[in-house]
C-alpha cells in the first residue's frame, strides 16, 4: 500500500528568519509569503499548518534596507528544541564587506547553536541562505565542504570567506544537505517554493506559485520544469482555474465538458485559451499530470496498478503505455535506474 504523506501527520518546521541591520526587505517578506500561503493553501485541505514562521535578530529593533523597521524580533534562541530551519537573510552588498556588531553576533551564534553535529550531518535543522546571507554561513564555518551559491556579485568574497566551500556559479539555488542556498532575492522565492514542493507536494507549491505569479524551476540541478510548473508562466484566470482543479483532482474522470464547465467556458473557447496561454490542449495537460502523479505514488511505494488507479488511468496497462510514449521505458525502468543513481 503507498505510505502515508509524513508532511499530512508532522508537527510544523520552526522557519526562523534571522534578520540583522539592513537585511534586504525582499529577503524576509518574499520567502515568508511564500510559507503562509503553503500553510493557508493546506487549511483548504483541511491539513494542519506545515510551517511555523519565527523572525528573530540581535536586536528586538531593527531598521530594513529600505528604512522600514521590523519591530519585536525574538532574541536569538540559546536552543532549538524543534526541527528548525534558519533562515539567513542577505544585507547589501556593501553592508557585508565587514561585520557590524549586531551582525558579529549572528555568525557567533549560528557556530554555537549549530556546530559540529550540523557539520556532520546530524543535525535535525536545516540552514537556508537568500543572496549575502551566504556569507552569514561562511563566516561561521557552516559551508566547508558543501555546494553552495549567493548573488553573482558576492561569489568572490564568499570564496575568500569559506575556502573549502564548494561555491557554483550561474546557479539559481543550491542544495546540499541541510544547506539550501539561492544566488538572489527572486532566487530565493525560487528556493522556497522548492522547499515547500519538497515538504507539501508539487501541487501545493504550484498553487502557492500561481498565487504569488511566480515562474520557477522544478528542480536546482534540472533545467526541464515540473509538469505542475511548465505551463503555467501565464496569467490568464480561466486556464488557471481548471489547471488547479486538475491538479487537487487528478484521478477524477475528466471530460472536455466537465473542464470547460470548471473554467466557465464552452470546450471550443477552453481548448481555443490553453493552446493560446499555455502552448498545450487541455487533454494533453491533464494526461502529463496524471503521469507526474504516478510518478510520485510509485515513489511512495505503490504498485503500477494503485498508481494508475490513483492517477485517473483507466488500467495500469494505460499507464504503462502513456509513460512509454511520453519517457520511454516502463514505469519501473524509471524507479530503478533513479534507485540506481542514489
Amino acid at each position: 500500500m503507498p505510505r502515508a504523506n509524513p508532511a499530512h501527520t508532522a508537527p510544523a518546521i520552526d522557519v526562523l528568519f534571522v534578520i540583522n541591520a539592513r537585511s534586504l526587505l525582499l529577503d524576509i517578506a518574499g520567502q515568508a509569503e511564500a510559507f503562509r500561503l503553503a500553510n493557508l493553501h493546506r487549511s483548504y485541505q483541511d491539513l494542519p499548518p506545515r510551517f511555523r514562521l519565527r523572525f528573530a535578530g540581535p536586536a528586538p529593533t531593527l531598521t530594513t534596507s529600505t528604512g522600514l523597521q521590523v519591530c519585536d524580533l525574538e532574541p536569538l534562541p540559546a536552543e532549538l528544541p524543534r526541527p528548525t530551519w534558519i533562515v539567513l537573510i542577505g544585507q547589501p552588498a556593501a553592508q557585508v564587506q565587514r561585520l557590524d556588531p549586531g551582525a558579529a553576533d549572528t555568525v557567533r551564534w549560528l557556530k554555537a547553536i549549530l556546530g559540529t553535529r550540523f557539520m556532520t550531518g546530524e543535525s535535525p535543522h536545516r540552514l537556508v541562505t537568500i543572496c549575502s546571507g551566504a556569507l552569514l554561513a561562511g563566516r561561521a564555518g557552516l559551508l566547508d565542504r558543501k555546494r553552495c551559491t549567493t548573488h553573482h556579485e558576492l561569489l568572490g568574497l564568499l570564496r575568500q570567506l569559506a575556502p573549502r566551500a564548494l561555491v557554483e556559479d550561474n546557479r539559481v539555488f543550491v542544495l546540499d544537505g541541510p544547506v539550501a542556498s539561492s544566488a538572489g532575492i527572486t532566487a530565493g522565492i525560487d528556493l522556497a517554493l522548492h522547499l515547500v514542493a519538497e515538504e507539501c507536494g508539487e501541487p501545493l507549491a504550484a498553487t502557492v506559485a500561481t498565487d504569488m505569479v511566480v515562474y520557477l524551476r522544478r528542480s536546482p540541478r534540472d533545467p526541464e520544469l515540473s509538469p505542475f510548473l511548465v505551463y503555467r508562466s501565464h496569467l490568464h484566470p480561466v486556464v488557471h482555474r481548471v489547471q488547479d482543479a486538475v491538479n487537487l483532482a487528478p484521478g477524477q474522470d475528466w471530460t472536455m465538458a466537465d473542464l470547460s464547465s470548471t473554467g466557465h467556458v464552452t470546450p471550443r473557447h477552453l481548448l481555443r485559451l490553453f493552446v493560446e496561454h499555455a502552448g498545450i490542449s487541455p487533454l494533453h495537460y491533464l494526461q502529463g499530470i496524471r503521469l507526474a502523479f504516478a510518478r510520485q505514488a510509485l515513489e511512495r511505494g505503490a504498485s503500477v496498478t494503485q498508481a494508475a488507479e490513483s492517477a485517473g488511468f483507466t488500467s495500469d496497462l494505460q499507464l504503462r503505455r502513456t509513460w512509454q510514449r511520453h519517457w520511454g521505458g516502463t514505469p519501473r525502468d524509471a524507479l530503478q535506474a533513479e534507485d540506481g543513481a542514489n
